[in-house]
C-alpha cells in the first residue's frame, strides 16, 4: 500500500512489516531537513499473512498542512444568511484557524497506534483494519464498515463499549470481539489501481478478511457506505454471518426510490411515516447529495481537494443538511457528540494518507446502482432508526425490505454518522439487536 498523501508530504510511504512509517518527498520537504525513515520491505500481492501496523506522519508533512491551510486564498462571503449556497465562510475560517493553530494531529495518531492495527493483503489490495479482542469469554465478532467522507476514526468510539461492556454499562455476555477495516481507497488501505472494487468487491473481500481471523460465526454492521457494504455481505450470505445491523438501510421499494428521484409529488396511500420518509429522500436527492454526482461522474476531477486543505475540509462538511448543521455549531463553541478534533482527525487522515480522489472512485464504482432502495437481503437484518439520518426509515418499509428483521429501534437523538456522534446510543443497540443470537457455546473463532 502507497500513500500517496505521504508521497507528496513523503518519500515513501513505509513498510508493511512491523512498522509503516512514511517519508517525505523532495516536492514537500524542499527546504526541510526532515529525517526521512527507513522503507521496509513491503509484503507482496500474493501473501495472505497479517502483518502488524502503525502509522507516523513526518513532522514535515504536518508542518506543509499547516503552512497550506495558512495560506488558503478566500472567496468572498455567501450571499445569504444560511447554508443554502454551501459551506459558510465563516464556519470554514473558524475550522481553518483552530487547524492552523491548535489541532493536534499527535493525539489521534498515538490513538490508533495504542490499538491492534494489522495490514493483510486481499485479491492484490493491502487492506488495512484494527482488530480488538474482548477479553470477555465467548464474545461475538463483529466487522463494522465506515462511510465517506469516513475513515476508522469514526467508530473509534465504538471499541471499547463493544468490546468491554462492563465497562460501560453493560454485560459481559455482551461483548463483542471488532473488527474495523479501512475501505479500499481509504485511509490506510490500499488504492485500487483498476477498477472494479464496488461495494460487492469489497464485501467479498470482509468475507476473506473474517476467515483469515479465524472467525467461523460472526456479525456486520454499517452506516452510509458501510451500510452498502454490509447489505452485499447480506446478499453474499456466507454461512459464517448470522445477521446484519445497519444504520442507514436500503428500504425503499424500487417504485419509491424511482417517484423520489424523479422529483414526482409522493405517491398516494403512503402512510405519515412513508411521506417523510418520500420527503426526505426526495430534498436528497434533489438538493443534498451534489457532491455524490460529481464523485459518481467524474472523480478525478476533484483535483482541487487533493491539493488544498481547506478545499478538502468544505467538500467533507457538506454532506448533507442535518449533519453539516451539526459540525458547523461545533466551531460555534457548542458540542453534540462530535469535538472540533473528530472532525479534523477524519479530515487530515485524509489528507495525510491523500485518499480523496481514491476514496471518491466508490461513487463511481456503484454510480446508478441504487443506495437506498431494497436490495433483496434474506439473511436476519437489525435496523437503528435515527431521526437526523437522511431519511427515517419507516417500520413498513423496513419489515418489506428485510423479511428477517429481528430489531427494529427508533433512537431519540442523533444522525448520519451514528457512531462517531451518538457511540452510546449505536452500542446499546447493537447489545440489544444480536442478543438473542449468542448462545452459551462459543459463537466466534475456532
Amino acid at each position: 500500500m502507497i500513500l500517496e498523501r505521504v508521497q507528496r508530504t513523503a518519500a515513501a510511504a513505509g513498510a508493511l512489516g512491523l512498522l509503516l512509517l512514511a517519508t517525505p518527498t523532495s516536492a514537500q520537504t524542499a527546504g526541510t531537513s526532515a529525517k526521512e525513515p527507513t522503507a521496509m520491505p513491503r509484503a507482496t500481492a500474493e501473501d495472505a499473512s497479517i502483518r502488524p501496523f502503525r502509522f507516523t506522519a513526518p513532522q514535515a508533512a504536518l508542518d506543509d498542512l499547516r503552512r497550506r491551510v495558512k495560506a488558503t486564498q478566500w472567496p468572498e462571503r455567501e450571499t445569504v444568511s444560511d447554508a443554502t449556497q454551501g459551506v459558510q465562510l465563516a464556519t470554514m475560517q473558524k475550522l481553518a484557524a483552530y487547524w492552523a493553530t491548535d489541532y493536534d494531529w499527535r493525539k489521534i495518531e498515538a490513538r490508533m497506534n495504542a490499538l491492534p492495527q494489522f495490514m493483510t493483503t486481499i485479491d492484490g489490495l493491502d487492506i488495512h483494519f484494527i482488530h480488538v479482542r474482548s477479553k470477555h469469554a465467548n464474545a461475538l465478532p463483529v466487522i463494522v464498515t465506515h462511510g465517506w467522507p469516513g475513515s476508522v476514526t469514526e467508530q473509534l468510539k465504538i471499541i471499547g463499549p463493544l468490546t468491554d461492556p462492563t465497562a460501560h454499562g453493560g454485560k459481559a455476555e455482551d461483548a463483542f470481539d471488532v473488527v474495523i477495516p479501512s475501505m479500499p481507497g481509504y485511509g490506510f488501505s490500499g488504492k485500487p489501481t483498476t477498477t472494479g472494487w464496488d461495494p460487492a468487491h469489497i464485501a467479498r473481500a470482509w468475507v476473506v478478511l473474517m476467515k483469515r481471523l479465524g472467525y467461523t460465526r460472526y456479525v456486520a454492521q454499517g452506516g452510509d457506505w458501510g451500510a452498502v457494504v454490509t447489505e452485499q455481505m447480506g446478499l453474499l450470505a456466507p454461512p459464517e454471518l448470522l445477521a446484519i445491523h445497519v444504520n442507514m438501510p436500503g428500504i425503499f421499494p424500487a417504485d419509491i426510490d424511482g417517484a423520489a428521484f424523479s422529483g414526482a409529488p409522493a405517491p398516494s396511500g403512503l402512510s405519515a411515516d412513508e411521506k417523510l420518509a418520500y420527503e426526505r429522500l426526495q430534498f436528497v436527492y434533489q438538493k443534498g447529495i451534489g457532491y455524490g454526482y460529481q464523485m459518481g461522474l467524474r472523480p478525478q476531477t476533484l483535483y482541487g481537494i487533493a491539493d488544498s486543505p481547506v478545499g478538502l475540509a468544505a467538500y467533507f462538511l457538506d454532506h448533507d443538511a442535518r449533519s453539516y448543521a451539526l459540525i458547523a455549531r461545533v466551531f460555534d463553541g457548542q458540542s453534540e457528540g462530535l469535538s472540533r478534533d473528530d472532525i479534523l482527525d477524519n479530515i487530515t487522515l485524509t489528507w495525510l494518507t491523500n485518499t480523496a480522489i481514491s476514496g471518491a472512485r466508490l461513487y463511481w464504482e456503484y454510480w446508478g446502482k441504487g443506495y437506498f432502495n431494497s436490495k433483496g437481503v434474506s439473511i436476519p437484518v437489525a435496523v437503528s432508526v435515527f431521526p437526523d439520518e437522511l431519511y427515517p426509515a419507516p417500520r413498513s418499509w423496513t419489515e418489506r425490505a428485510f423479511p428477517k428483521l429481528i430489531y427494529y429501534n427508533k433512537l431519540p437523538k442523533g444522525g448520519h454518522f451514528a457512531a462517531w456522534e451518538q457511540p452510546t446510543f449505536l452500542t446499546q443497540d447493537l447489545w440489544a439487536a444480536f442478543r438473542p443470537l449468542r448462545q452459551k457455546r462459543e459463537v466466534g473463532s475456532k
